[in-house]
């Protein structure tokens, strides 16, 4: 109970490009992690970002897939898990946020609250995750602090709660004033943000003498919002209904520092979880946790494969005795690993809110549930989300077909797309369903890179997918959708061009029984 209440299990969320990768990197500059900190795309004789170790990643500055980062801060264990900020993972950083208890949202100062981020958030909030706010890039020309804070409210329904403001506008700041204390934090640069900004700490006479202009402003401000509701209040940041609010800038390294300590004495301690039955599984019960992620080619000169799993209660030991919940049958816990991206070093000893990696773990899946000892225990397991985009695989050179059908399954595996078949084309055609195109992009690159098999990718023009409640397949006209099985558990899923299609098959067919498919990401 102890070793668990030093643990705190956060991810970062936010629109792509809003600096989530930056960030993540900064916080561990910040706890001494790493000595030096690089750009997404990484300088002459850096390295880029250490939870953006994919290729594809680096290419195209982005994040594709969830990281996880261990590392100490004070006397605090840090959990970070980093998420893909393109919309077409969202099924990634659903299965993420379910790992985690507490969210930063991070926010670009120029472009406030956009699309993605608010998917997230309502993950977030479906979830019952409390949220810190990051306004990010105020090194940039932006909007004023004030209406951001107002948009907050507004979209969200969470009362902004500043515990820093910054001393200037957006691209012409000085520094940042301390809520609690009143100082002034004025930041010298260092060159590219590599290493931590140097922090001066000034009294407020001082900082009214030296700014006198933007002081003012700086301290009306804040006092405004916090005589409107905004003053801090624990309860309320846990209960869901107010969010932290801090102002930096992750490339410059400026407000990480605070923000790092606001994580360690606020977000919450790992808590009981609830099975799938909903009856709460203590802390100090035998070990028990999920696996969220599934992860092969993290190291090229093993190939292995990583089950991400979040410890949920016990203290886990490597080699204890798990039981692998979905199958009743052991599983060897030998080979256990620490992450930090794509480095890792082997751990004896986790517990609750701590993120494992069980190496070699084929026998798997996204949503499986390990636990030592009686009785069973089995976490809910994730949903599926609906498909909307569609293309049948095909390998360029059939003498690579064993090859390209083991990459299949192993994608599938790993929740990287969807697998469904027909008996219109057959086993040897899969059709591939992806929540976005971008996700095809994917699996085609861990095909080439990881099994050397280069695929056709046909898109199907399909966009609607529906649950078939019936036991037999119904028959669809060959114009408006097809029915497919879904490999992962076998349900049939009726796949239309659009509303007008959909609409017309059931017009014709009106005993067919249609569900829509769970999809909480929206």
């Amino acid at each position: 109970m102890v070793e668990a209440g030093r643990r705190r299990t956060f991810a970062v969320i936010s629109h792509p490009d809003a600096g989530k990768s930056t960030l993540t990197e900064a916080l561990a500059l910040h706890a001494h992690a790493i000595n030096e900190a690089g750009a997404v795309h990484g300088k002459a004789g850096r390295k880029g970002v250490v939870s953006d170790w994919l290729e594809m990643e680096r290419a195209r500055g982005i994040s594709i897939t969830s990281a996880a980062l261990q590392f100490r801060y004070r006397d605090v264990v840090i959990n970070l898990l980093d998420t893909p900020g393109h919309a077409d993972f969202s099924e990634d950083t659903y299965r993420v946020l379910a790992a985690v208890d507490c969210a930063v949202m991070l926010i670009d100062a120029a472009k406030g609250l956009e699309p993605q981020t608010m998917k997230l958030f309502e993950v977030c909030r479906h979830r019952g995750t409390p949220v810190i706010t990051f306004v990010n890039k105020w090194d940039r020309v932006g909007r004023e602090a004030l209406d951001l804070c107002d948009e907050i409210v507004e979209r969200t329904g969470l009362q902004p709660m500043p515990l820093n403001w910054p001393v200037g506008a957006a691209g012409y700041f000085h520094g940042l004033r301390d809520a609690s204390t009143g100082d002034f934090v004025r930041y010298r640069r260092t060159p590219g943000g590599a290493t931590p900004a140097e922090e001066e700490h000034l009294d407020a006479d001082t900082a009214a003498r030296q700014e006198p202009a933007d002081w003012a402003t700086a301290q009306d401000e804040c006092d405004l919002l916090t005589a409107s509701g905004g003053e801090f209040d624990v309860s309320r940041f846990y209960g869901g209904t107010a969010s932290p609010v801090l102002f930096g800038a992750a490339v410059l390294n400026i407000g990480v520092r605070q923000l790092l300590d606001i994580l360690v004495d606020l977000a919450p301690r790992p808590a009981a979880r609830a099975d799938r039955h909903g009856v709460p599984r203590s802390l100090d019960s035998p070990f028990s946790g999920f696996v969220f992620k599934v992860q092969t080619g993290m190291d090229p000169a093993h190939r292995d494969r990583v089950a991400f799993v979040r410890v949920c209660s016990g203290r886990f030991e490597r080699g204890i005795p798990a039981t692998h919940a979905q199958t009743g049958r052991p599983f060897a816990t030998k080979y256990t690993q620490q992450m930090f991206g794509r480095d890792r070093s082997t751990v004896d000893t986790a517990y609750p809110g701590d993120v494992i990696g069980l190496v070699n773990a084929t026998a798997l899946r996204v949503g499986d549930t390990l636990y030592e000892g009686k009785p069973r225990v089995e976490y809910p397991p994730f949903p599926a989300f609906a498909p909307e985009h569609f293309a049948v695989a095909h390998p360029r050179e059939l003498d690579r077909s064993k090859h390209f059908h083991r990459g299949i399954a192993q994608l599938e595996q790993e929740g990287v797309v969807q697998v469904l078949r027909s008996d219109r084309r057959g086993d040897a055609a899969p059709v591939l369903g992806a929540v976005g195109p971008m996700q095809f992009d994917v699996a085609e690159y861990r095909l080439r890179t990881e099994f050397n098999v280069d695929i056709d990718l046909d898109r199907l023009p399909y966009s609607l997918a529906r649950k078939v409640t019936a036991a037999t397949a119904p028959t669809l006209g060959d114009s408006r959708g097809e029915v497919l099985r879904r490999d992962r558990d076998g349900a049939l899923i009726a796949v239309f061009r659009d509303r007008t299609a959909l609409g017309l098959e059931q017009r014709l067919q009106p005993d067919l029984e249609l569900e829509p498919l769970i999809a909480e990401s929206a």
